[in-house]
């Protein structure tokens, strides 16, 4: 079971590293392996539609299994399947990195964190720091 404190804990974490790298203010959402929303944050100066952004990042990586990282591969390589699946689960699939799966040591799906507001490549670490910080598993899809 993915808990209320873990995802507090993670966010907490991922507002720490992303404040220590500099990173321009961030959106960060995390949900569970249902796609419940149990934590969320948007740093003060975050643009209006960052939440979203980073919801849909999480939910994409839950929906289809995958860190946003892979679905942003797939969007290239085959960009009906993704626009398909952003149609079948409600328009919530934002299909670039900043969208990381929370396992556990077994592999076994606990949730996703979804962060926008820097760099994709900037959301993915911190969410990758945020889950580390807990002894977690964070797949990114790489």
């Amino acid at each position: 079971m993915f808990t209320l404190a873990q995802a507090q804990t993670i966010l907490a974490s991922t507002l720490a590293h992303a404040e220590k790298s500099g990173f321009k203010p961030l959106a960060i959402a995390i949900i569970d392996a249902r796609g419940a929303q149990k934590a969320f944050a948007a740093q003060d100066g975050t643009s209006l539609k960052r939440g979203e952004i980073a919801l849909g990042k999480a939910h994409g990586s839950v929906a289809l299994g995958l860190g946003s990282r892979a679905l942003h591969k797939m969007a290239l390589e085959r960009p009906y399947f993704i626009e398909a699946a952003t149609h079948a689960v409600g328009g919530s699939l934002v299909p670039v990195p900043g969208g990381v799966l929370i396992r556990d040591s077994a592999g076994v799906l606990l949730g996703a964190i979804g962060i926008s507001g820097d760099t994709s490549d900037n959301d993915e670490a911190a969410a990758v720091a945020g889950i580390s910080s807990i002894g977690l598993v964070a797949d990114t899809g790489a």
